[in-house]
């Protein structure tokens, strides 16, 4: 019996010996192994396995079980729920070791054996761990390839990712005997993971529906997160690949000890997109710095604790205040803005984002297909919309407006009096004398976009520094040096009191990109405006003598109700912050007649 057993040792002795440089790698716990942890003797095999009484069920495993209840991975859109790693099954070995609670080198039956160093180790809270150990059967859901639960096998074609006893175990994943497979990135893996072919094996990238539920992956092949060539610079520590197309899922991703437990990101939210969105060194070349608009004074709100974005949340954004990348993007089929679809379309940016539908403001768009849609899940009709000047800036007041002056859909429709076209096309009776033939870009000189039946919500609402308008900077409403996100200078009239003297005048207003009314100039000719050949002969006074702005008689959006005393056309809405009734008359404007009746500015009119 002594003999065969030396036999035994000396066989996985010299086997161990011959291969654990490039096999057995940091799992080699021997003497001349390549693991931070060491023992004295030179088998390497003996730390796991011996040949008589081991302690697994499986393996002839050595190393003394962890008897310990884990945490494991849980999220609102999980559809299989993991249960405790049975002892002594596939990741109860795994565990042993990489939990911590059981000493590296407890084998029985012939340990302890007395061992040197130290080792990083996963412990018990696993819920930022890729679930494993699911109860079975396994649930389907459209981000799984089909026959994961048909028949229980990946789509990995060289059939390395495989399911353990029909279940998702550390060794579907991992192959404890060979480092290196994966020469870039020498994890254990059991094949490379090369433009997240591991990952792929279960997780679907085509369309796909499940109990009315869409793959939010589908298109991910022909995203820019799949494809772009930037370099990553090992500074970043994201692991051994090049690009951000070669390290595909992980760019964002991390199967174990991930910052973001939900959905495994490297880090929660937004946050996640900092990492390669800040114009830090991570990349090369650098990606758009995008997080520097968010520093501006007018800027898209971030999420808060009590605020965050999550995947299983309604598309109609009710009390809920954040405003995170994932509302706007879908970063597994955005791409890269390269040219600019006809407005209304969505930019391909926005690729596969949700929507609502104009039509009732609830109808949810999965994708939304014009770009207002994506807007409408939080500017239409979704409660809890908040209003703080000292965030988002001067806000007016309409004289006709409706129960929820936040909400835009009423504005734009096309059954509004009047209203920017946004939601429809250009349906005015009335000649535009003033509309240029294209908008001007940031310089306020060069000719932009050509005017067309349309505009986008971004195109006044966008950052200052954009490029699609001749800026180096990111395109949309991220941020912006002026309130409200607005892409250029626009002053609000404001009086102390309605009726009272107007605080901020600006007469003789300078009329280049500068001046107080640039945002209405890279549309509107406002030389044309001031001559008084437009449809209004008292733009010269109010406007050119007095200094009044737009924003006093005109709502930007569209006419949101009706007043019995207001026509609404030409998008005459007056500001009751700073205009007041005439005595007992209350303030009209009446197009026909093109007269109207209030007190502003001190004078009754």
């Amino acid at each position: 019996m002594r003999l065969w057993l030396t036999t035994v040792v000396l066989l996985m002795t010299s086997l161990a010996l011959g291969q654990s440089s490039d096999i057995l790698g940091a799992h080699d716990l021997s003497m001349s192994g390549g693991s931070r942890v060491k023992g004295r003797m030179s088998a390497a095999c003996l730390y796991c396995h011996v040949p008589h009484s081991g302690s697994g069920r499986t393996a002839l495993w050595g190393q003394t079980l962890s008897s310990q209840t884990y945490t494991t991975y849980t999220s609102t859109t999980v559809q299989n729920t993991t249960v405790q790693p049975p002892l002594g099954e596939s990741s109860s070995l795994c565990l042993s070791c990489h939990d911590g609670t059981v000493a590296i080198g407890q084998v029985t039956p012939y340990g302890p054996y007395l061992m040197s160093g130290s080792t990083t180790t996963m412990g018990t809270q696993l819920q930022n761990t890729h679930p494993f150990s699911l109860q079975l059967p396994m649930k389907d859901a459209p981000t799984l390839v089909a026959s994961l639960v048909a028949t229980q096998t990946t789509a990995d074609p060289t059939h390395s990712v495989k399911l353990i006893g029909g279940n998702v175990e550390c060794t579907s994943c991992h192959n404890p005997h060979i480092q290196s497979i994966d020469k870039q990135s020498p994890n254990f893996l059991v094949r490379d993971d090369l433009k997240g072919a591991v990952c792929l094996a279960c997780h679907e990238t085509s369309p796909r529906t499940v109990n009315t539920h869409q793959n939010q992956l589908a298109g991910w092949t022909a995203g820019i997160h799949a494809n772009a060539p930037n370099l990553v610079q090992p500074t970043a520590g994201f692991g051994g690949y090049n690009t951000v197309a070669e390290f595909a899922c992980l760019s964002c991703h991390m199967p174990h000890d991930g910052t973001g437990a939900a959905r495994l990101l490297r880090a929660n939210n937004e946050t996640d997109c900092v990492n390669c969105h800040s114009g830090g060194t991570n990349l090369s070349p650098a990606a758009p710095n995008v997080f520097a608009e968010f520093s501006k004074a007018g800027a898209h709100p971030f999420s808060s604790p009590s605020g965050t974005h999550d995947a299983n949340e309604s598309a109609l954004l009710n009390q809920n205040r954040h405003a995170t990348c994932a509302d706007c993007h879908n970063s597994h089929t955005a791409n890269q803005v390269s040219t600019f679809p006809t407005p209304p379309a969505i930019r391909a940016s926005q690729s596969g984002i949700a929507g609502i539908s104009a039509a009732d403001g609830v109808t949810v768009l999965t994708p939304a297909v014009n770009q207002f849609e994506n807007c409408l899940r939080c500017h239409g009709n979704s409660a809890g919309k908040t209003t703080n000047p000292a965030v988002f800036g001067y806000l007016p007041v309409r004289v006709a407006a409706s129960t929820d002056p936040l909400n835009v859909i009423s504005e734009f429709a096309l059954t509004a009096t009047s209203s920017h076209p946004v939601m429809h096309d250009r349906t005015s009776p009335f000649a535009q004398p003033s509309l240029r033939a294209f908008m001007l870009n940031v310089d306020g000189v060069t000719q932009g976009r050509p005017m067309g039946v349309r505009i986008l919500c971004s195109d006044c609402h966008n950052s200052d520094d954009n490029r699609e308008f001749g800026g180096t900077g990111a395109n949309g409403p991220h941020g912006s040096k002026y309130y409200h996100i607005l892409e250029r200078r626009y002053e609000f009239s404001q009086a102390p009191a309605p009726g009272q003297a107007i605080s901020n005048l600006f007469p003789n207003p300078d009329l280049s990109i500068a001046g107080p009314y640039a945002l209405c100039g890279k549309c509107h000719d406002l030389t044309q405006i001031l001559s008084n050949s437009s449809s209004f002969s008292g733009h010269l006074n109010h406007v050119q003598q007095d200094g009044f702005s737009c924003s006093t008689c005109h709502t930007a959006h569209g006419m949101g109700a009706q007043a019995a005393t207001i026509t609404g056309e030409r998008l005459v809405n007056f500001d009751a912050n700073v205009v007041a009734p005439n005595g007992a008359t209350p303030v009209s404007y009446n197009r026909s007649t093109n007269t109207c009746t209030l007190v502003c500015h001190g004078h009754a009119h």
